[in-house]
């Protein structure tokens, strides 16, 4: 027994032993960061975790590097719909009322109802921890895209997040294969692979409605312009777009620029908040100046930016701010 307690004591000693260790070596840091040379690499990697937003070498949500993105980002808005987070605020319901002139929406409590009674509505992107390091690669529908060879490497991130339209059949050499996350809306759904996963971004209440009858019974096939009746994609890979984040990219990001944000900042702004790194890769004019999609053979169409909806220019210009301030990673292509 006297040598079991005398083992215990030894075991307790040692660990008070590393901790008093730990912090005298952490004040040391306050006060000189040269005796940090002195520590194994092990040691410093465990130290500086704790106090870093996650396992890259740069984290999109750390603080104190810039104060403009400080004063816009917001870590704690949840950028998706669920069965807890399904409630809009006055504001934000009445906001989101406006985007497309709804003017006698169904009940949203007895829609979100029903549109959580078919999908699960669950994700498990907030997971966020020192630890870990969540690469995101947001592929945008530039034509600048041709001939850029990006293609393995938009592939190898964690996350590949598209939006809309965007074909990858006969493009992979330039815009990649792999696709985790599809942006749409019902007007550019398409069918999507069986592993990856919608994120409808509703802009009006019979969006909501649409992708519940999409996944049922199939009654709703027109918005304001045709939409499929059924669209193929799981049910347990259909995600919902928060209009609060909506919102807040609106009024925080875009200032109140255009009528309200495009898909393309919509996508970007998601990455920012579910991403530890973040890589932008088909945004902006060719190296010509031309805009247009890179499945288009049109090189100088560019009617999609002219729409009135969005404030090309500004949106451009977060971006580019974004950029400068290394939050984000912009590959400008050809």
């Amino acid at each position: 027994m006297m040598a079991l307690r005398r083992l215990k004591n030894v075991k307790i000693f040692l660990f008070v032993g590393f901790v008093v260790f730990f912090i005298m070596t952490y004040i040391s840091y306050n006060d000189n960061s040269k005796s940090l040379n002195k520590l194994p690499e092990q040691l410093w990697r465990f130290m500086m975790s704790s106090r870093r937003q996650c396992g890259c070498d740069t984290c999109v949500a750390e603080p104190e590097v810039s104060t403009w993105f400080d004063e816009r980002f917001n870590q704690s808005i949840l950028p998706l719909l669920n069965k807890q987070n399904n409630v809009l605020s006055e504001s934000v319901y009445k906001w989101w009322l406006t985007l497309q002139g709804e003017t006698k929406p169904k009940d949203i409590y007895e829609v979100m109802e029903e549109l959580f009674e078919v999908i699960p509505g669950d994700f498990d992107l907030m997971d966020q921890s020192p630890y870990r390091c969540r690469t995101c690669a947001v592929v945008g529908n530039s034509g600048n895209l041709k001939s850029s060879n990006y293609g393995p490497e938009i592939d190898e991130h964690d996350f590949v997040l598209r939006m809309n339209h965007a074909p990858t059949a006969r493009f992979e050499k330039d815009v990649g294969s792999k696709t985790t996350h599809h942006f749409v809306y019902p007007e550019s759904v398409r069918d999507l692979h069986v592993n990856v996963s919608m994120i409808l971004i509703p802009f009006k209440t019979l969006d909501l409605q649409w992708i519940v009858s999409a996944l049922t019974n199939g009654t709703i096939n027109r918005t304001y312009v045709p939409v499929p009746r059924k669209v193929r994609v799981s049910k347990d890979k259909v995600l919902v777009y928060s209009p609060e984040l909506m919102k807040y990219v609106y009024d925080k990001w875009l200032l109140n620029h255009g009528r309200y944000p495009s898909t393309g900042l919509l996508a970007v702004i998601f990455a920012l908040h579910v991403c530890d790194k973040v890589d932008l890769y088909g945004f902006g004019a060719d190296s010509k100046g031309n805009w247009h999609h890179y499945w288009e053979n049109n090189a100088s169409g560019g009617a999609f930016r002219v729409t009135g909806v969005h404030d090309g220019d500004f949106e451009a210009s977060i971006l580019a701010n974004l950029t400068s301030i290394n939050k984000v990673l912009m590959f400008r292509g050809r």
